[in-house]
C-alpha cells in the first residue's frame, strides 16, 4: 500500500508541475484552454470555471492541457495555432522548465532533510583514539597535519591519507582558540579506511542546502545528458529502460531506504521527463517546437490538420513504445 501511495505521489510530482507550466503560460499569452486534466482514463471529477473544464481522472499516469487549435485548425483568435511563434514556443517549453524547477526544489528538500556534513564534531566514540587524544563534540577541525580542512570530506581524506598508522596532528577550533591533538588512527575493516572515532555535525541551513541542492541538480542534469547519449549511440540496452511498472519497482526499493533516496529518485525522474519531452519527436513538446519553427520558415506549406495528423501518428508510436517498455518491465520483474 505504501509503495502504491508513493508511486502516485511520484507521478503527481512529475505531471502536475509539467501540465501546470503549459497551462499558466498558455493563459498568460492569451491561449484558450478548453480542458485542464490531472490523470488519464475514466473521469472522477470535473468542474467548469470560465472557459476551462478542470478534471481529475482515474489513472495518475499522465495529464493534459487541451488548448484550442492545438491539433486542428481554428478560426478563434485565441487559438494556439493563431498565436505568434514566440508565444507557441513559450507555451511548449513551459512544461519542461517546470519539471527542471521541480527537480531543483525536490533536491533542495532532499539535501535539507539529510543535512550537509560539516567539519564540526557531533560526537566522539567512547574509548576511541580521538577520545584518548582529547577531541570533544563541538570541536571544529581546521587542519589535519597542517593541511587546512574546510569540509568534512577533507577531514576524512586527510585522516586516511597515510595507511601506515602513524600519529597525526588534528588542529581544532575550540571556543575560538586553536588546539592541536595528536591522534593514532586505526584501520577499520568495515569502512576500509583509517579512522579515529569521530562523527560530524550535519548542517540544515536552508541557504547552504540550496547551494548544494543546485549543484546536485546540475550533476543529475549531466547524468541525464550522458544517459540520453548512451541511449542513442546504442551503449544502453533495452533492459536499462524502465516504464511505469519499472518505476513502481524503483519506488519500492527507494522507499525501504528512506525519504532521501525517494526524493533523489523523484528529482531524477522529473529531469528525465523534461528531457524526453524536449526530444524532436512528433507529439512531444520538442517535436511541436520543431513544427512551429518549420512552419515559420515554410509558411502555409503545412496545414494545422496535417500537423495534427503527424502528432497523432507520433502519439500512436509513443504508446506502442510505452507498451513495449511496460512488457519489458513485467518480463524483467517475473522473468
Amino acid at each position: 500500500m505504501l509503495t502504491a501511495i508513493l508511486t502516485i505521489i511520484l507521478f503527481c510530482i512529475m505531471i502536475i508541475p509539467h501540465e501546470l507550466g503549459h497551462f499558466v503560460v498558455a493563459k498568460l499569452v492569451g491561449v484558450q484552454v478548453n480542458e485542464f486534466s490531472m490523470g488519464m482514463g475514466p473521469l472522477l471529477f470535473q468542474k467548469q470555471k470560465g472557459e476551462t473544464l478542470y478534471s481529475v481522472r482515474l489513472l495518475p499516469i499522465g495529464g493534459y492541457c487541451a488548448m484550442e487549435g492545438e491539433n486542428e485548425e481554428s478560426g478563434n483568435p485565441r487559438a494556439f495555432n493563431n498565436k505568434k511563434v514566440w508565444q507557441k514556443i513559450a507555451v511548449l517549453l513551459a512544461g519542461a522548465v517546470m519539471n527542471v524547477i521541480t527537480a531543483l526544489l525536490v533536491m533542495i528538500i532532499a539535501v535539507t532533510v539529510s543535512g550537509i556534513p560539516t567539519n564540526t564534531l557531533d560526537s566522539v566514540v567512547k574509548n576511541s583514539p580521538a577520545e584518548a587524544a582529547g577531541l570533544r563534540a563541538g570541536d571544529r577541525v581546521v587542519a589535519v597535519n597542517e593541511v587546512k580542512t574546510s569540509g568534512w570530506m577533507e577531514v576524512v581524506q586527510e585522516i586516511d591519507r597515510d595507511k601506515s598508522g602513524k600519529e597525526i596532528r588534528i588542529t581544532v577550533d575550540r571556543d575560538g582558540k586553536k588546539q592541536d591533538c595528536t591522534v593514532q588512527p586505526e584501520y577499520s575493516k568495515k569502512e576500509k579506511r583509517m579512522m579515529v572515532g569521530i562523527a560530524c555535525r550535519q548542517s540544515h541551513n536552508i541557504f547552504t542546502c540550496g547551494r548544494y541542492g543546485a549543484a546536485a541538480t546540475w550533476n543529475l542534469n549531466k547524468l541525464m545528458l550522458k544517459s540520453l547519449k548512451m541511449l542513442f549511440t546504442g551503449q544502453m540496452s533495452r533492459n536499462d529502460l524502465a516504464g511505469p511498472v519499472g518505476m513502481v519497482s524503483l519506488v519500492n526499493q527507494t522507499a525501504t531506504a528512506g525519504a532521501v533516496p525517494y526524493l533523489y529518485l523523484a528529482a531524477l525522474i522529473c529531469l528525465n521527463l523534461a528531457y524526453v519531452n524536449l526530444l524532436p519527436f512528433p507529439a512531444l513538446d520538442g517535436g511541436r517546437i520543431i513544427f512551429v519553427m518549420i512552419r515559420k520558415i515554410t509558411g502555409n506549406m503545412i496545414s494545422d490538420d496535417m500537423e495534427g495528423k503527424v502528432h497523432l501518428a507520433g502519439m500512436f508510436l509513443l504508446i506502442t513504445f510505452a507498451v513495449f517498455i511496460t512488457w519489458n518491465d513485467i518480463m524483467r520483474l517475473f522473468g
